[in-house]
């Protein structure tokens, strides 16, 4: 009876549903007889849900309820509904037509929830009886033929057609019963008399009075009654009306008035004194809720009036004489409770499926909802509805249960946990409401890939340095949680090319180092690229690529070389000058070349020897050997020098060559070697052919060069090296000018002396981010055009030239 009366307090038990991708909720109803034998088959309920007996076990299938017993099982052989506990229709709903208990059928494959509805049909198990075995009616033997007596109502705990339906008087003289049916399912008898009473003939009257109920067979219960025959007091009070009504809003103050009885007697004195009570007090209660004056019959509010439990109170009072034999009269008080909007709704949550994974399909059940209200007509009719703005939604299944419903994209990265505002709302007025916090969590799936921070990723290392060395570290991010975001990294080897970087570098899976398989020679390799997979560990797993550009800086492990003529090791070099050379007179040009890059390739000239020479002097820049003044008979007739050429780098690395400088009187003793001054042709030589060609070429492109030039300011697009894309060209007062260009850089140099000219090309690949434009100007300096950082990255960021080509035209 309390799980019964906890039920009813809830509304019903929130059936529940385990699912992980669909939610199917269905209703199934059985009927059954209580007190059926344990075992009694309620119904088949595999049929019913469509299910293969072979396979009930595997499917998962149970029966769960909200009682204290489990009254029903299964029989997972055979898949039948049957009786497991007795069931006591009386003991679960007392004083209720229908009776229905509610189940919940669960299956895990599929996963899917059935209600299940087994109404309880009452059997006459109950006799009627009444709350005493015997009464007393005091009757005067003046009471006139006709008079009634109201009797006892005889109780059946059984309902419908098995309830009290008449009464029966045993066969006597005095007495026959007036049966009334009030269609409420109330059915009443009064005593009413037929033959005048005569005390000297008969005292005390007994009779037998037979409640009857309406079960097949039907079943019976007894009351004795004595008639007391009294004597005189021939007038009995009078009720004002037979049945008085009158409305009560629940809760209402104690010691309200609801009304005042009004009854009369004909008697005078002692026999019109009339006193007020309730009859059948012990049957209904009504002491606990109503209080009566027995003096002026006002009926008043004794107790709290709740609506929830009770929603009409049937009252019967009488009204006593004090004569000797005191005679008495009966009505009836219906009093009508009407519902005040007192209990807001109560929410319920249960089958909570979190956390839900964040590539849950709309539609994806998440929870159910029962929504329950203790008010009856419109405070009890409920609306439920989820306030905010979140990606769910309600769905209503049956009644007042409702499914919490998946109803837009989830993104755990985005929103990770829910708080779900569940608001229920009655039609009240004023109108009560509930709101209860469901909190959903959203579980991860790998549905983003690792990120490199930069989709090109440029290393620097230096050229000689030791195997095993990690160049660079690679780290991604991932927006995903543990397996899901944990990276490996692997080298693609996507083309033929690709193949060779397997033996030059190697990556480790776990950590992301590069690390070198060989030591690099800038002068053989000056730049590489590969691509770099990285791959997360969740299924499926998803990757994402990044390009790796290698530029090896140069080092200055390369000491200058000497060129032609002055190239022969250990040879004896030789240049002759006129006594009366003028200061500035052209004696020989060193040249030399270093095969590194840079800083490092940038080359200086210097005489070393003599001591204190005053009479020659060399560009710093150009390698060109001039006099400084004009000879004087102090003068020695030979002079020997030694010329230093030095690159710029750090260490710096140099190279010496010795020349032997001679005085003679006139330029007719001067012969000039065949490799210092070409013989002049009349004829238009196939040296002067080269020239042509080339300074055609040249201008051809310095013209083509300014126009990219314009192009690209015109048309600038972004790319990895659209920094470098531009190219630049300087021209100086000597005539020189140097042109960079994209990932090649080229400074042509040409001297101002009128008989030789010469001609350097340095081109440089992929300079860095950070580099410098030099540019050589006449004379022995240069200028530079910064662009590197602190003095720290320099030497990592050298510009690298190479000289290409070094050729001299002698004119005549």
């Amino acid at each position: 009876m309390a799980a019964r009366k906890q039920w009813d307090n809830i509304g019903g038990w929130i059936f529940t549903l385990l699912c992980l991708c669909d939610w199917s909720v269905a209703q199934i109803s059985y009927t059954i007889s209580e007190e059926a034998d344990k075992g009694t088959a309620v119904g088949n309920l595999a049929k019913d849900l469509n299910l293969n007996v072979q396979r009930l076990e595997s499917s998962g299938l149970r029966i769960t309820s909200g009682y204290n017993k489990q009254y029903f099982d299964i029989n997972h052989e055979s898949g039948v509904l049957f009786v497991s506990e007795r069931v006591d229709r009386e003991e679960l709903c007392p004083n209720t037509v229908k009776c229905s208990l509610n189940l919940e059928a669960t299956l895990s494959n599929p996963r899917s929830l059935h209600r299940i509805e087994v109404v309880i049909s009452d059997i006459n198990d109950n006799a009627p009886s009444f709350l005493e075995e015997t009464i007393s009616i005091d009757m005067s033997e003046s009471s006139y033929v006709g008079e009634r007596h109201p009797l006892p109502r005889a109780h059946d705990a059984d309902v419908g057609v098995n309830s009290v339906k008449t009464y029966k008087l045993n066969p006597n003289d005095y007495f026959s019963l007036d049966i009334q049916n009030t269609g409420d399912q109330s059915v009443s008898a009064e005593l009413v008399l037929q033959k005048a009473l005569d005390r000297e003939k008969q005292t005390v009257i007994e009779l037998t009075l037979t409640a009857i109920d309406g079960g097949k067979p039907p079943r019976s219960g007894t009351l004795q009654i004595l008639v007391n025959v009294l004597d005189v007091n021939d007038n009995s009070p009078l009720f004002s009306k037979t049945l008085y009504k009158v409305q009560v809003a629940e809760n209402t103050n104690i010691g309200t008035t609801l009304l005042t009885l009004t009854a009369t007697d004909l008697d005078g004195g002692v026999n019109s004194q009339l006193v007020y009570s309730f009859s059948e007090r012990r049957l209904s209660n009504i002491d606990d809720k109503f209080s009566l004056d027995e003096n002026t019959g006002e009926i008043t509010v004794k107790g709290n009036i709740n609506y929830e439990e009770n929603q009409a109170y049937e009252i019967r009072v009488q009204a006593r004489d004090k004569g000797t034999p005191p005679r008495s009269a009966h009505s009836k008080v219906l009093v009508e409770v009407i519902d005040v909007n007192d209990n807001a709704p109560e929410i319920s949550v249960s089958s909570l499926m979190s956390p839900v994974k964040e590539d849950a399909e709309i539609g994806t059940s998440v929870a159910m909802v029962t929504i329950t209200d203790k008010d009856g007509g419109r405070n009890g009719v409920t609306n439920c509805e989820i306030t905010g703005s979140v990606p769910f939604k309600l769905k209503s299944n049956y009644k007042n249960y409702y499914s919490l419903l998946v109803d837009g994209p989830l993104d755990r990265e985005s929103v990770s946990q829910y708080n779900v505002s569940i608001t229920a709302k009655d039609e009240g007025t004023p109108s009560l409401s509930t709101t209860s916090i469901v909190t959903v969590h959203v579980s991860d799936v790998n549905d983003n890939p690792p990120r490199f921070p930069e989709p090109l990723v440029n290393i620097y290392v230096k050229e000689n340095s030791p195997v095993g060395t990690t160049i660079h570290t690679l780290t991604t991010l991932d927006s995903d949680l543990n397996d899901n975001a944990k990276s490996t990294f692997n080298l693609l080897n996507s083309s033929p090319k690709n193949t060779q970087i397997a033996s030059m570098v190697n990556i480790n899976s776990e950590t992301g180092d590069i690390v070198s398989l060989q030591s690099f020679n800038f002068e053989e390799l000056k730049t590489f690229q590969f691509k770099v997979q990285a791959t997360d560990s969740g299924v499926p797993p998803l990757s994402s690529n990044v390009t790796v550009n290698v530029f090896v800086l140069d080092e200055n492990d390369n000491s200058p070389s000497i060129l032609a003529p002055y190239s022969e090791h250990g040879s004896v070099n030789s240049e002759s000058i006129p006594y009366s050379a003028e200061a500035g007179y052209f004696v020989a040009k060193i040249r030399a070349v270093d095969a590194d890059s840079g800083y490092n390739a940038l080359l200086s000239y210097h005489l070393s020897e003599p001591k204190g020479n005053n009479l020659f002097r060399i560009g710093t820049s150009t390698g060109e050997i001039r006099t400084k003044r004009r000879m004087s008979d102090n003068d020695l007739k030979s002079h020997p020098l030694v010329v230093l050429v030095s690159d710029n780098g750090e260490p710096s690395l140099s190279a010496t060559v010795s020349i032997d400088v001679v005085v003679v009187e006139s330029t007719a003793d001067i012969q000039t070697p065949f490799r210092h001054v070409p013989i002049k042709e009349e004829s238009f030589s196939d040296l002067n052919l080269y020239l042509l060609i080339s300074i055609v070429s040249v201008s051809l492109i310095f013209l083509l060069s300014l126009i990219t030039l314009i192009a690209v300011k015109c048309h600038r697009t972004d790319g990895t090296f659209s920094r470098y894309s531009a190219p630049m060209i300087t021209t100086h007062p000597d005539g020189s000018w140097s042109y960079s260009k994209a990932t090649q850089q080229y400074d042509v140099c040409f001297s101002s002396d009128t008989l030789k000219s010469d001609v350097v090309v340095f081109p440089a690949p992929f300079p860095p981010v950070d580099a410098e434009l030099i540019s050589i100007n006449g004379g022995d300096t240069f200028t530079r055009t910064q662009t590197l950082p602190n003095k720290d990255k320099v030497r990592k960021a050298n510009i690298s030239f190479h000289m290409l080509n070094n050729f001299e035209l002698q004119l005549n």
